[in-house]
């Protein structure tokens, strides 16, 4: 897992990134709501197996409270949106004083 030292010798975790897809008859797609219960999975399954690094602890966290957050709903329909015009998204999620913060990167499909 990505990591980083901030000041202090605090190890903070690369944002997770989030690239949900638009379903076409072609190519089922993947909310957002989806991908971040899907990593709440992965992180909870390492977990289960032993895995306890603080890298992971803080990853599962990121994605507990994002899960639980009210922004998530508005983050999927505002993401969505862009799907439906042909952009390609990507959300990035991380902690910020113990909230979910998160930032929708939206480009041109190409």
């Amino acid at each position: 897992m990505p990591e980083k030292r901030a000041e202090g010798g605090k190890i903070d975790l690369e944002p997770i990134e989030l690239e949900p897809g638009y379903t076409t008859f072609e190519m089922p797609g993947r909310c957002a709501k989806c991908l971040v219960e899907e990593e709440y999975g992965i992180c909870m399954r390492q977990m289960l197996k032993g895995d306890d690094e603080r890298p992971l602890k803080e990853r599962f966290e990121v994605v507990r409270a994002f899960l639980t957050s009210p922004d998530l709903a508005q983050v999927r329909d505002e993401s969505e949106k862009y799907l439906s015009d042909g952009k390609r998204v990507k959300i990035l999620v991380h902690l910020e004083e113990g909230q979910p913060k998160y930032e929708i990167k939206v480009e041109e499909k190409e």
